[in-house]
């Protein structure tokens, strides 16, 4: 991004701002906020906790914002369970005086309260999951008090989202599966921006196919690691699985002879495992999903059940096979369908290099610009 560029958006947007959920764990959201920053360096932060320790100059440096849960205990570390509490935090945070609020949002960043005179574009990674997907939470581990509780929670959740849905001017979706969700929930039409993959030394990545399946993600239970297990203990086929997480207890006990859990690896360990692998496997649905986009990079079809963000990453019979049928006979089967068809590398890697980050920095742009425009900046 050149110095030219970031003084144009200054010069429309002297003042700016970006709400994020929460800064504790570095992942997928939190590389769309470094890019919000790459954009505009000068922007401030506001965050529900924050945790300064694991994050790059970027952020770091900034000024960065805490909500009132940043000062109780543990929070830090127990953060999810301060959900309920979430809203209470963000509508703390009054951004009248800012020109420009960039919210990255999938639970309750947007619900900052912003003035007439401020532009609120919300890139939305997904409408609250937990509050409008029930099967969201199937998986999770919870006493008798927290199921009798957890409706009403969820309701009270819908009713709060549906009312802070309002709040932005323009909404930006990561997928189009997130678009179709945000229409159906919020009835709010939104421009679609792919998520910023840093694909650039995968793509330099040398490629060989050393016969075994790969999982990759964090194990909880909506990412479907078991159904991975189970697939290819059905079919003998070598797995491995990169990632922990709580749904991690159980898996090994489902396991074939040729699967091995690896953990959490470093970058040149993932790399290298990645760069061996046969195809990822991806049986669960995201609202995007970064791991495929990285797999094609380093030259790696992508095994995906066919719905969600996949439907915006995978093609069929060109970068991966999608499938329909959910559990572990249509992962099964979408594996043995996949050893049948060629892939050509070339294009795997062109398609993911069309998610680099400089793309998702030119697409915001873009639109920020016309959006000033519209609003006489």
């Amino acid at each position: 991004m050149t110095q030219d560029t970031r003084g144009a958006l200054y010069d429309q947007f002297p003042r700016v701002a970006v709400s994020h959920e929460w800064l504790t764990i570095p992942g997928g959201s939190e590389k769309v906020v470094l890019q919000f920053l790459e954009l505009l360096p000068r922007a401030e932060i506001y965050t529900s906790v924050y945790d300064p320790a694991p994050w790059p100059a970027a952020i770091a440096n900034a000024e960065v914002h805490t909500s009132f849960l940043n000062r109780l205990p543990g929070a830090r570390r127990h953060y999810p369970r301060l959900l309920p509490l979430m809203n209470a935090a963000f509508e703390s945070f009054d951004l009248d005086g800012y020109d420009l609020v960039l919210s990255s949002n999938h639970a309750c960043a947007k619900n900052v309260k912003t003035g007439p005179d401020t532009l609120h574009v919300c890139y939305c990674h997904t409408p609250m999951r937990y509050a409008w997907d029930p099967a969201f939470l199937a998986g999770e581990r919870m006493g008798p008090l927290e199921r009798r509780v957890l409706p009403l929670l969820l309701r009270r959740l819908r009713r709060q989202d549906l009312a802070a849905s309002a709040r932005p001017d323009v909404y930006v979706a990561n997928s189009t599966h997130v678009a179709a969700r945000i229409r159906s929930f919020y009835g709010r039409d939104s421009h679609v921006i792919h998520p910023p993959v840093d694909v650039k030394e995968l793509l330099e990545l040398p490629r060989r196919d050393d016969g075994y399946y790969v999982f990759l993600g964090r194990l909880v239970p909506y990412k479907r690691a078991d159904l991975a297990v189970a697939a290819c203990a059905r079919l003998g086929r070598p797995l491995k699985v990169i990632g922990e997480g709580r749904a991690a207890e159980g898996l090994a006990d489902a396991a074939g002879p040729d699967t091995e859990f690896l953990g959490r690896l470093d970058d040149a360990s993932l790399r290298e495992v990645l760069a061996g692998a046969r195809a990822l496997l991806f049986p669960g649905e995201e609202d995007f999903g970064m791991v495929p986009v990285e797999a094609q990079a380093a030259g790696v079809p992508v095994i995906a059940y066919g719905v969600g963000g996949a439907l915006d990453t995978v093609e069929d019979g060109v970068t991966g096979v999608l499938y329909e049928e959910p559990g572990a006979g249509g992962l099964s089967a979408a594996i043995e369908r996949f050893e049948t068809l060629t892939f050509d590398e070339a294009v795997l890697r062109e398609r993911a290099a069309g998610f680099a980050p400089e793309r998702f920095r030119s697409e915001l742009e873009g639109l920020l610009g016309r959006l000033a425009k519209e609003r006489g900046r």
